[in-house]
């Protein structure tokens, strides 16, 4: 083990500065590389010794030194095994061990836990908050508009009964006149005076009557009242579900529209006759080349359009696309009456709300005006989020869940499509499939109750 006792400059060539490779001595007994002698006196004249420059007459005939040898290698070999056990950085010695740096893997082990844990209870904490609070905005939300109609039904109630009771109040006056009137004509029914009798007639009856058989007085229906004040309350609690949403962390954002997520499918009868569709209507690119299919009035004739199969019209709800490898798309969705003939501009105004890729870095949504934007990296799959009742449209891109762009404000009155196109082939630079993915909804948390 004498090896072990030696530092590792005795094991390292004086020529190459490395550990000795197959060591061998000169005649004056000093040890080097094998190669590293032989080079040195292949590019001199004379044959020396580098360290104590002995100067040899005929070129030495050089051997392994063998013990040195044996010594070299059973260093080498230990170092192997130490740097097998020996902690790297970024981990802890054993404190159990009675050699000094083995890892101790138990004991990381137990830190990684209780900090995932930690870590586990300050996002569990936040998230409760986070909820507590909206959950308490929403009850003080609905409390506020039951207090509101009760207050608009009391009132109404009130008014309505009081007409009832000036028409009471008026009607039982006029009746007091008539008995009052009834009674002087019974008195003057046995006068015996014919002067009087004819004096008084023209007095009865009263003056000034009503005449009631055109006053109607109806039931009060509360009828819609109810359905009215949920109508309401769903307005006013999407602007408020906005609101809230937009000040979550993007990621927050992001998990909170997935949880509305559904399945879309391509609709073949409205695919423009140069796309091709997959056989499970997931994927979509154009061919260049013109199948021969029905004009039907659903068909896009001219734009490179697909709608999705399934229609909304109230609610919400989000798909993903994928959108890798393309130079040009449009995505979003559109209205059931939007014009399929001819040249199309896929804007507000015309009843879609896209955003558009073009020359692989422009982005642009469609609105009025549009909108040019910019994102921080190519989205490779874009997410796309719809509140009907709130007239809400918004895009993601999915990785790095940053908010591309929302169309606000709309006023939906029909059907909504999800809408697709994947532009021209281009002559193969825009090739790749537009290709709607499944939505991972496994990490949304906040709000799952909403939907």
């Amino acid at each position: 083990m004498t090896s072990l006792l030696l530092s590792i400059e005795q094991f390292l060539c004086s020529i190459c500065l490395e550990v000795f490779s197959e060591p061998v001595s000169t005649p004056c007994g000093h040890n080097f590389c094998k190669r590293c002698i032989s080079q040195t006196w292949d590019s001199n004249e004379s044959c020396f010794c580098p360290l104590c420059k002995e100067v040899f007459s005929i070129r030495p005939q050089l051997k392994t030194n063998t013990l040195f040898f044996e010594m070299v290698s059973q260093w080498k070999l230990e170092e192997e095994r130490r740097s097998k056990r020996v902690s790297k950085p970024g981990e802890v010695q054993c404190d159990v061990c009675s050699e000094p740096k083995l890892k101790a893997v138990k004991r990381l082990k137990v830190q990684e836990i209780t900090a995932a844990l930690e870590l586990s209870e300050r996002e569990a904490q936040r998230e409760t908050q986070q909820m507590v609070k909206v959950f308490s905005d929403i009850m003080e939300s609905v409390q506020r508009c039951l207090d509101h109609h009760t207050k608009v039904m009391e009132q109404s109630l009130s008014k309505h009964k009081e007409r009832a009771q000036a028409l009471i109040q008026q009607l039982q006056q006029e009746m007091c006149e008539l008995e009052k009137s009834s009674t002087e004509a019974q008195q003057l029914s046995l006068s015996t005076d014919p002067l009087h009798f004819l004096q008084r007639c023209p007095a009865l009856p009263p003056a000034g009557l009503k005449d009631w058989s055109s006053v109607s007085f109806e039931p009060q229906t509360c009828e819609g009242s109810a359905a009215r004040a949920l109508s309401e309350l769903e307005t006013s609690l999407s602007q408020k579900f906005n609101k809230v949403f937009t000040q979550l962390p993007p990621k927050d954002g992001l998990r909170r529209v997935q949880t509305f997520a559904v399945d879309v499918t391509l609709d073949p009868d409205t695919a423009h006759p140069d796309l091709d569709l997959s056989e499970d209507l997931k994927q979509v690119h154009d061919t260049d080349v013109r199948k021969k299919l029905p004009d039907s009035p659903q068909r896009f004739d001219y734009c490179v359009n697909v709608l999705g199969k399934q229609s909304f019209s109230s609610g919400r709800f989000y798909f993903e696309v994928q959108v890798k490898g393309k130079t040009n798309w449009d995505l979003g969705v559109a209205q059931e009456s939007v014009n399929r003939k001819g040249k199309i501009t896929p804007s507000s105004k015309n009843g879609f709300w896209t955003i558009v890729l073009r020359d692989k870095g422009k982005y642009k949504a469609f609105a009025d005006p549009p909108v040019f934007l910019s994102p921080l990296r190519p989205p490779q799959k874009v997410g796309v989020f719809v509140d009907y009742g709130a007239g809400l449209v918004s895009f993601y891109d999915v990785d790095s869940a940053d908010l591309l762009y929302s169309f606000t404000g709309c006023c939906f009155r029909e059907k909504l499509f999800p809408f697709f196109c994947p532009c021209n082939n281009s002559a193969g630079t825009n090739s790749a499939p537009l290709i709607i993915s499944a939505v991972d909804t496994e990490s949304s948390t906040v709000c799952e109750g909403l939907k």
